[in-house]
């Protein structure tokens, strides 16, 4: 029985004949002197085509690692570690749900960023647009202010274990640190701060997980699970306190320098 889903047997030989038509064929009329078909693909004539063709390259690099600098270097990773430390602590599974939390996180590191972001649109996007400076001077203006959040931000026990292993002498200022030993450094500090906010936040649901197990191990209701039990009093609790108020608040005030 022949499978729907496979191809037909002319398929291969037929992109075999596109390519040999496409790559063979215009090699030999080219060694013969016939007319060739360029499809509107023309070699480099002068070191500025170069340069351009280079810049959309570069930029095309930028994008394809743009969620990864997102993640490195601003407060998107404390924060949605920690929105995710409170749907956890709740036990309310998937709500909210994951796409929620990561639009808040998305929005909420743009607040943060916003005092980095303007400077950076300042002092390199806007010059470099007008033709004021370079693509060189350009990047070392947008580094710097990211460098100085980091800065603000990042431990010194996480800094100091990154430059010995990676610097051969002790740096004397900011400007003797690398930004590749930065920005690990700026990572682990990130995820120490999230851990040490998700634990206090573990703290009240815990408690009255442990008051519901009590109670219930008291009555004799031993089979019964207490998530079930204690999720509204968790939930309730949460409102009361207004708890998303609470947490953003605190996460927000967490990157002051």
């Amino acid at each position: 029985m022949n499978n729907p889903y496979s191809l037909p047997r002319f398929v291969p030989s037929l992109c075999l004949g596109f390519l040999f038509i496409f790559l063979v064929i215009p090699s030999v009329a080219s060694a013969i002197g016939l007319p060739t078909i360029t499809f509107g693909i023309e070699d480099a004539k002068t070191p500025q085509q170069v340069s351009s063709a280079l810049q959309v390259l570069f930029l095309l690099t930028i994008l394809s690692v743009a969620p990864a600098i997102l993640l490195m270097t601003t407060c998107f990773t404390r924060i949605v570690i920690v929105l995710g430390f409170v749907r956890q602590a709740m036990g309310t599974q998937n709500m909210p749900p994951t796409q929620v939390i990561l639009g808040l996180s998305l929005f909420l590191s743009f607040f943060v960023m916003s005092p980095t972001l303007n400077t950076i649109n300042e002092e390199a996007i806007q010059p470099y647009m007008n033709e004021q400076i370079d693509q060189s001077q350009a990047l070392e203006n947008a580094v710097k202010p990211m460098r100085d959040f980091m800065f603000s931000q990042v431990r010194e026990s996480e800094l100091a274990l990154l430059t010995d292993i990676t610097l051969e002498e002790d740096p004397q200022n900011r400007e003797d640190v690398p930004t590749m030993t930065l920005i690990p450094a700026f990572m682990l500090s990130e995820l120490k701060r999230a851990f040490q906010m998700g634990f206090m936040i573990y703290i009240p649901f815990l408690v009255i997980d442990m008051i519901v197990a009590s109670i219930l191990m008291s009555m004799g209701m031993m089979m019964l699970p207490p998530v079930i039990i204690s999720m509204p009093f968790k939930l309730l609790l949460f409102v009361l306190v207004d708890g998303w108020s609470l947490v953003v608040g605190s996460l927000i005030k967490s990157f002051s320098p």
